[in-house]
């Protein structure tokens, strides 16, 4: 394992005086992993995965074992769950966002952070959902498919080009910047070697402009969470200090989560005093009081033609609100997004295709609670379904396939069998049934 770089240890020295050994100790112990449930997707066989010690400040979070093979099975790729290191899941709940509420998650790839808050939303109100890297984008919005969070929009833009119009906006927003990553020296070993003073420099500066940005979009009375994975004072309490001096509209709130307490608002997650890695968070409240601005639907709305035709196709859908060319979506309001590049709008239904419809995998991972024509499979032919095989089955038109009560994807059934749907770019030769 590749040492920890001198001038680290000589800060952390100075930053824990007494506490450095047990510091120094808990850096060479094994990284701790971690397991977030999707409450919306109850299926047979969850205990396997919950099993461990709970995350007491994470509701739905486990410890899992530093062998589990979870991500390797049929239920991660349902959505049934966010593999997540447990100080990761800090900040979120550290947000606390509420069903109804406008939350814009400003730097949210891979989609840990963004996935917990929309569950908590419970597919109501609005989360704006943003990565400025279009590959992350992309990722981000696959995790927010596979999790079934209906009322986000996922977007692609640098927080400095988020139009003047969404200021004031939000009732909370997380702003979990890029920073210099010293919470993941243990996870991620060679982190330490590309770690210099210079680099977590350069990322304070960077991270006080995207915590400026993110204060002109909170609302008066809102709440901004500023977190980060590092345990740098420059790039912690340091920056938030700065920020607060310059906007006394600002003020830090104490908060109180089990295992994790906050008298002064911030809070530094060490390996030798919690369960996890390392993580910073810190609760700031806009002074005030106020209400989320009235918002726009975007985009044409669904005809009266397009929404039979889809309620012919697949009897008992919820019905789509608005369409993106030819395909039909479910949106909430959301504020102008012109020039803002999306990459998810909301949940997408099913594309038009001349006078043919075809459902889209996101809705099967979303909608199978609904009651709509469901077919369960058995290990084998979910394998061969995650494959891209056709399967038999005796259902007819579309039907949201499932292992163990849990969706998986589309197929459409005639004479006997069941044609696959399941899209091609997801489909894997080997899939695990069991954890």
């Amino acid at each position: 394992m590749t040492g920890l770089p001198n001038a680290f240890t000589e800060r952390m020295g100075r930053q824990l005086g007494k506490g450095l050994q047990d510091f120094l100790r808990a850096m060479e112990e094994a990284p701790v992993r971690g397991i977030r449930m999707n409450v919306r997707k109850p299926f047979e066989g969850a205990d396997d995965f919950t099993a461990g010690e709970r995350i007491p400040w994470a509701e739905d979070g486990y410890y899992l074992p530093a062998d589990s093979i979870a991500g390797a099975t049929i239920f991660h790729e349902a959505g049934a769950f966010y593999l997540q290191e447990p100080a990761a899941m800090l900040p979120a709940e550290v947000l606390n966002p509420q069903p109804g509420e406008t939350i814009l998650d400003l730097c949210a790839a891979p989609g840990g952070k963004s996935t917990q808050i929309g569950l908590k939303m419970a597919g109501e109100g609005l989360l704006i959902s943003n990565e400025p890297v279009p590959k992350r984008a992309a990722i981000l919005s696959r995790n927010m498919e596979r999790m079934g969070i209906p009322n986000s929009v996922v977007i692609s833009t640098w927080p400095e080009k988020i139009p003047g119009s969404w200021d004031g906006l939000f009732d909370g927003v997380l702003a979990d910047v890029p920073c210099s990553g010293e919470g993941m020296f243990r996870r991620e070993p060679e982190t330490r070697a590309e770690w210099s003073p210079e680099k977590a420099a350069g990322c304070a500066k960077r991270q006080a402009e995207i915590l400026e940005e993110a204060a002109r979009l909170v609302r008066d009375g809102g709440r901004l969470v500023y977190s980060t994975c590092t345990y740098n004072p420059e790039e912690n309490e340091e920056n938030v200090l700065r920020f607060l001096k310059k906007h006394p509209e600002f003020e830090p709130e104490s908060f109180s989560l089990p295992g994790a307490e906050s008298r002064n608002g911030m809070l530094l997650c060490l390996p030798h005093q919690m369960k996890g890695e390392g993580q910073f968070a810190a609760l700031l409240r806009k002074k005030g009081s106020g209400e989320s601005r009235p918002m726009q639907m975007p985009f044409d709305p669904a005809t009266k033609e397009e929404l039979k035709l889809l309620q012919e196709t697949i009897p008992g859908i919820r019905e789509a609100n608005r369409k993106i060319g030819n395909t039909l979506i479910r949106i909430p309001a959301c504020p102008e997004l012109k020039g803002i590049r999306v990459i998810r709008a909301g949940l997408q239904i099913a594309e038009i295709r001349g006078k043919n419809l075809i459902p889209d995998h996101a809705a099967a991972l979303c909608f199978a609670e609904y009651g709509l024509q469901c077919a369960e499979l058995d290990a084998d032919t979910a394998q061969r379904y995650i494959a891209g095989e056709e399967i038999p089955g005796e259902a007819k038109g579309w039907v949201i396939l499932k292992y163990r009560g849990i969706a998986v994807g589309w197929g459409k059934g005639s004479s006997g069998t069941i044609k696959n749907h399941y899209p091609k770019g997801l489909r894997k030769d080997r899939i695990l049934t069991n954890p």
